[in-house]
């Protein structure tokens, strides 16, 4: 006889993939009403049709490559402001994970604790000290001012500490044998032990940045320092009801998510899956 494959029919299981596909339907469609709204024009923006009749650019060339226009120095700041904290959030975060997590000195639980403890202050709480200090060291309006709250992160000291605490110690004694130092250590040995939990830190801190709008509302006064959720609240009332060009700057906002996460969707499943499994 042979052997088949065919998996035994679950009724639970089928009425589990009916309701998430349903619930994927309603948390995509207005992703997709957006997209196809910035495709657009005035005369259209108001018909109830999902896809537009004679899609068109129009509304991007406007937004991104009309003279005067904001918008690429706002995509702009963002791109920096999110780049830099990540890149800076990888480093210290990994750094001190390390740290907390293969040395023994005095008061490192206590120090962990402290940094974990942090999690628990609303940023709400938090503005008026950042502010404070920014006035005091004058980085209002500029990358630095914008970007310093962020440099550093609490979830990514935890997440890092985590992950390195599963490797080997024998494997770091065998190195350090070999004369390696404790930073190159660090650099050709733990760090490629670590690459979904590096993964999984980036993309949520990427993603964190680029859609902040509290504190960069609060420490960019002048339009040219805007981040790109700031610049598109702004612009939202200066469009008023030009709904078509209102979609187009909220998609241009949301493509650099949809690539970031498109590169790195295995990596971060790994690392939220290894996560659960370690912690």
């Amino acid at each position: 006889m042979k052997s088949t494959n065919v998996r035994p029919f679950k009724p639970g299981v089928a009425l589990a993939y009916v309701i998430l596909s349903a619930l994927s339907v309603v948390m995509i469609f207005p992703f997709i009403w957006m997209v196809s709204s910035s495709l657009k024009d005035a005369t259209q923006i108001f018909q109830m049709k999902l896809f537009p009749s004679a899609p068109t650019l129009e509304n991007y060339r406007h937004l991104l490559f009309r003279e005067g226009s904001k918008f690429p120095q706002w995509f702009l700041n963002s791109a920096i402001v999110a780049v830099s904290t990540t890149a800076s959030v990888l480093f210290f975060d990994s750094v001190l994970g390390y740290t907390l997590s293969k040395f023994n000195f005095p008061g490192k639980n206590a120090i962990f604790l402290l940094i974990v403890s942090t999690l628990m202050i609303p940023t709400e709480m938090l503005v008026i000290p950042w502010y404070a200090m920014s006035r005091a060291l004058k980085w209002v309006n500029s990358y630095w001012g914008i970007m310093f709250p962020g440099m550093i992160s609490a979830f990514g000291v935890f997440l890092m500490r985590q992950f390195m605490s599963t490797i080997p110690d024998d494997l770091l004694d065998a190195a350090r044998v070999d004369g390696r130092g404790e930073f190159m250590i660090f650099i050709t040995v733990v760090l490629p032990l670590v690459t979904p939990a590096l993964a999984t830190l980036a993309i949520f801190n990427f993603i964190g940045n680029w859609n902040a709008f509290l504190w960069p509302l609060i420490a960019a006064s002048k339009p040219r320092m805007f981040t790109l959720p700031v610049g598109l609240a702004n612009f939202s009332g200066e469009a008023g009801s030009d709904w078509h060009y209102i979609m187009t700057g909220a998609s241009i906002a949301m493509a650099p998510l949809v690539v970031v996460f498109l590169i790195f969707q295995k990596q971060i499943v790994k690392g939220i899956a290894m996560t659960g499994l370690k912690g």
